[in-house]
């Protein structure tokens, strides 16, 4: 990518921490500290592998410049969804008892629960607050059309983890149920940043729609490669075990594919709970009856989909190619 996106980085890292110091009441810096922990900026690890990718406020900006817009005046709505994102992941720590958050305690598991559910909620005021501040950048009615957008997604973000909820519970979970779940739980927020980015930069409603499609799909090649990496993954590169969604029995597209071919993977799967010693086993079953092969290709399907939905909002420029950059790169993404 371009010389650009380092400046965007930091522009998106002063807002967002501008934007967190607000919760820096007197007399209750620890919930801050709890925020500033989170996002990456204390507690130790300081890197960018513990602040995350911030490929959600990139969508924004990228969407905003290669659709003829002032990046800048995005800045509010970046920081609100990159917000909106970390939020979700705070409780989703909580709700999956995942002890770990790239790489490091989550903040549960440093805090306990009752402080992680109120530090989340911290988090998701913040992001409103964030894009309210769009009406000093952009007309009134823009800056209300930003904030319907941001706040649908998130209606539709927490339709899609009450889905991932409840299908741990069901024992019959098809392919068409997991999209269904993946267009709330992770598409809807690409969908919002790429949907923000062109609102700011005054697209017309057409060019919005094919923009919003475009990080709708980029949002589902993103998840189905998480879902590989969370049982192809190398724990060490990605930060989280490649072992919780086999044993916690996580309806993801892999185990649903290989619950679809009633081979050997099904059968091992329908007795019941896993051990980590058969793990490496398992995997290989699953691997040798087309998993792993369809998942690949299905990423690919995918972002050539993403892609030419892209065209069609007619981008330019460097963004333009920075966008396209960052959809093939998830083919390859190992993080």
């Amino acid at each position: 990518m371009d010389d650009i996106i380092p400046t965007y980085l930091a522009a998106i890292e002063d807002e967002l921490y501008t934007a967190v110091r607000r919760a820096n009441g007197t007399g209750i810096s620890q919930l801050n500290d709890m925020l500033t922990y989170h996002m990456g900026w204390q507690g130790g690890l300081k890197s960018n592998k513990v602040r995350g990718k911030r490929i959600r406020p990139l969508l924004v900006l990228l969407t905003c410049s290669a659709a003829h817009g002032d990046w800048h005046k995005a800045l509010p709505a970046a920081a609100a969804v990159e917000l909106v994102h970390n939020f979700s992941l705070i409780h989703d720590d909580i709700e999956d008892r995942s002890p770990l958050r790239r790489g490091r305690p989550s903040v549960w598991k440093r805090w306990g629960i009752p402080h992680a559910i109120n530090a989340g909620d911290a988090m998701f005021t913040l992001a409103y607050l964030q894009s309210i501040r769009l009406a000093e950048v952009i007309s009134p009615s823009a800056a209300l059309m930003a904030v319907e957008a941001l706040q649908n997604a998130c209606l539709h973000l927490t339709e899609g983890q009450y889905l991932d909820l409840a299908f741990e519970k069901r024992n019959e979970v098809t392919i068409d149920d997991y999209w269904l779940m993946v267009e709330g739980k992770t598409a809807a927020l690409f969908s919002a940043s790429t949907e923000l980015g062109a609102i700011t930069a005054s697209c017309d409603d057409q060019t919005q729609n094919a923009y919003r499609n475009f990080g709708r799909l980029l949002g589902l090649a993103f998840q189905v490669q998480d879902d590989y990496l969370g049982i192809w993954g190398v724990t060490d590169i990605t930060g989280k075990s490649n072992q919780s969604d086999l044993t916690a029995r996580k309806k993801t597209l892999p185990i649903l594919f290989g619950l679809s071919k009633t081979g050997k993977f099904a059968e091992r799967w329908e007795r019941g709970s896993i051990d980590p010693q058969e793990l490496n086993e398992i995997i290989n079953l699953l691997e040798s009856e087309g998993g792993k092969v369809f998942i690949q290709a299905k990423v690919t399907e995918l972002i050539d989909k993403a892609l030419n939905v892209l065209e069609e909002a007619h981008p330019a420029g460097e963004a333009c190619e920075n966008l396209k950059n960052l959809a093939l790169n998830l083919t390859n993404r190992q993080v």
